[in-house]
C-alpha cells in the first residue's frame, strides 16, 4: 500500500512546512498553510518529458548540435481566425506549446477559448475541449449558442488527470483544451482540486503532454481577488505563455494582454467586445476608444500609447476642484496615482497653479490602463486645461515623458505613434524636441503641425492656458 504523509503547503507561494504555522516564513502571508495529505504513488504517469520516450537500458540521451537545429524548416503556426488573438500570441498557436489563460470570473475566458476551438476546426485542425465545470450537455448549448457546430471539436467533461491523459493520447488532436486547471486533480494525490500540490502536479503532467506529443495545451486558471491567477507562482514559470483576459463589468470592452511569450512579443494588447453572439474583435481600438468623445473639451486630451508593438489612442481626463481640507484628494483610475503626485508637484513648482490646494482627479476612459511615463504630458496637458478652463483642440494628440526638473524627455516608438495620430486625422502633435529627429520625415512632408517643447513651460505657452483662480477661504468674522 501506499504511504500517506502529511504536510502543511502555503496556498500562496507553495512552500511546504512539517507542522502548521501561523505565518509562512517563505512570503510572509498569514493563515495560508493548508494541511494536505501526500500518498507516495507506485505507478503513476511520469512528470517530464524527454524526445522519443523514457531511455532503456540505461542508454544516454541523446543531444542535438544547434546549428541543425536551425537549419530544420521552421514550425507553421496554427491561425485561430482571430486576428486579435493570433496577434497576442505571436502570430497563431504553436504545436507543442504551452498556454495559460487566466481572467475575473464571468469575463468570457471559456467563451473565447470555445470561439477559438471554431476557428482552429475551420482550418483542419482537431481539438477536444475538456471542461471539469461544465457538463456535456451545458458546453454544447455553450458551442450552439455561439454558433460551432464542426466535427473537428470533441468536448467532454472530466476532472481525472489520469482520465483526461487517456484521452488525449487515445484522440490525439491538434489543440487540448482543459477548463479549468484548479478543478482537475489527480487521485494519487489527497488535497483537494485546486490545492497548491494539486495545480502543480497537474500543470506538470499536462507540459509533459505538450512537449512529449506536440500537442498544444491551453489551460484556463483562476485569478484571487487581487487579480493575480491562483495556484503557486511555479505555474506561471512552467507554461510558455501566459495571457490575461481583463475587462470591467461596466464596460463592454475585454482586453488580452500576453504577460509572458516565448514565442513573440509580451505586452502584446488584443481588443474584444461582448455581443450576443460571444467575443467579437475589435480592429481598430483607437477610433472605438475615441468615438464617445464628449464636445466640452475642458480637462481632456489625447495620448497615443504603446501596447506591446500597437499604438493606441485613448482619452486622458483630468478635474481640479478647490477643496477646503488640508489634504486634498489625488484620485487616478487607470493612471499610477504616485506619478500623479509627481506631476502637481512639477507643475505647482514651475508655473505656480496652486493645484496643492485642489481636488485633483485623472480618469483613463475605456477601461485602459497607461503605465509608461510618456502619458505625462497628455495628463499635464488635461490638468492645465481643467485649471485654467481653457479648451483643447480636439484634433491635437500628446506623448512625452515630464521630469522632477520640469523638462520634457523623449518617448519611444515616437514615429508609430504619429503615425497612428495622423492614420486617425490627428492635425497637431505635441511631443519633446528630442523626438525631432525620429519624425523629421513626418514635418518635412508638412502632413501635420509638430510643435516640440522642452518644458512644462513651454507646454503651458503652446496650449495658451489661462491662470486658475484659486478661490481663498473667507475670513472669520469678528464677533461684536
Amino acid at each position: 500500500m501506499a504511504k500517506t504523509k502529511t504536510l502543511y503547503v502555503c496556498q500562496e507561494c507553495g512552500s511546504q512546512r512539517p507542522r502548521w504555522e501561523g505565518r509562512c516564513h517563505d512570503c510572509g502571508a498569514w493563515n495560508s498553510l493548508v494541511e494536505e495529505k501526500i500518498a507516495k504513488a507506485s505507478k503513476a504517469p511520469g512528470r517530464g518529458w524527454t524526445i522519443g520516450g523514457e531511455p532503456e537500458g540505461g542508454q544516454a540521451l541523446q543531444s542535438f548540435k544547434l546549428d541543425q537545429q536551425l537549419s530544420e524548416p521552421s514550425v507553421d503556426r496554427m491561425g485561430t481566425s482571430f486576428g486579435e488573438l493570433d496577434r497576442v500570441l505571436g502570430g497563431g498557436l504553436v504545436p507543442g506549446s504551452y498556454t495559460l489563460l487566466g481572467g475575473d470570473p464571468g469575463i468570457g475566458k471559456s467563451t473565447l477559448l470555445l470561439q477559438m476551438a471554431g476557428g482552429l476546426a475551420q482550418q483542419g485542425h482537431s481539438i477536444l475541449y475538456v471542461s471539469g465545470e461544465e457538463s456535456v450537455a451545458q458546453t454544447a448549448l455553450r458551442a450552439r449558442r455561439l454558433g460551432i457546430h464542426s466535427q473537428q471539436v470533441e468536448i467532454a467533461s472530466e476532472s481525472r488527470m489520469e482520465n483526461i491523459l487517456a484521452l488525449a493520447n487515445a484522440k490525439r488532436p491538434a489543440v487540448l483544451v482543459v477548463d479549468s486547471i484548479q478543478t482537475v486533480y489527480l487521485s494519487d494525490i489527497q488535497s483537494a482540486p485546486g490545492s497548491v500540490s494539486q495545480v502543480r502536479e497537474c500543470a506538470a503532467h499536462l507540459m509533459g503532454l505538450a512537449k512529449g506529443s506536440n500537442l498544444a495545451v491551453l489551460i484556463i486558471g483562476h485569478v484571487t481577488k487581487e487579480g493575480n491567477i491562483a495556484g503557486p507562482k511555479v505555474l506561471e514559470h512552467m507554461v510558455d505563455t501566459v495571457l490575461s483576459f481583463e475587462g470591467d463589468a461596466n464596460h463592454q470592452f475585454r482586453l488580452l494582454r500576453a504577460l509572458k511569450n516565448r514565442f513573440g512579443a509580451t505586452n502584446e494588447l488584443g481588443v474584444f467586445q461582448m455581443a450576443n453572439q460571444g467575443m467579437e474583435e475589435v480592429a481598430n481600438p483607437s477610433e472605438l476608444f475615441l468615438e464617445e468623445r464628449g464636445s466640452d473639451l475642458i480637462g481632456s486630451s489625447v495620448f497615443c500609447a504603446m501596447e506591446g508593438s500597437r499604438p493606441l489612442l485613448c482619452e486622458v481626463q483630468a478635474l481640479t476642484s478647490y477643496s477646503p481640507m488640508a489634504m486634498p484628494r489625488r484620485t487616478a483610475i487607470g493612471f499610477d496615482v504616485a506619478r500623479v503626485h509627481l506631476l502637481v508637484a512639477v507643475l505647482d513648482k514651475h508655473l505656480d497653479l496652486k493645484l496643492h490646494q485642489n481636488d485633483v482627479f485623472v480618469n483613463v476612459v475605456g477601461g485602459l490602463r497607461l503605465t509608461e511615463p510618456a502619458a505625462d504630458l497628455a495628463v499635464a496637458a488635461s490638468l492645465l486645461s481643467t485649471a485654467g478652463q481653457q479648451e483643447l483642440d480636439p484634433r491635437t494628440c500628446f506623448f512625452g515623458e515630464i521630469g522632477l526638473t520640469g523638462e520634457v524627455r523623449a518617448a519611444n516608438f515616437s514615429e508609430e505613434r504619429v503615425r497612428e495620430a495622423l492614420k486617425l486625422g490627428f492635425t497637431r502633435c505635441v511631443l519633446p524636441e528630442s523626438n525631432r529627429k525620429h519624425v523629421k520625415h513626418f514635418v518635412d512632408k508638412n502632413q501635420a503641425q509638430f510643435l516640440f517643447i522642452r518644458s512644462v513651460k513651454e507646454l503651458e505657452r503652446a496650449l495658451g492656458a489661462k491662470r486658475p483662480r484659486v478661490k481663498s477661504p473667507k475670513a472669520p468674522e469678528a464677533s461684536v
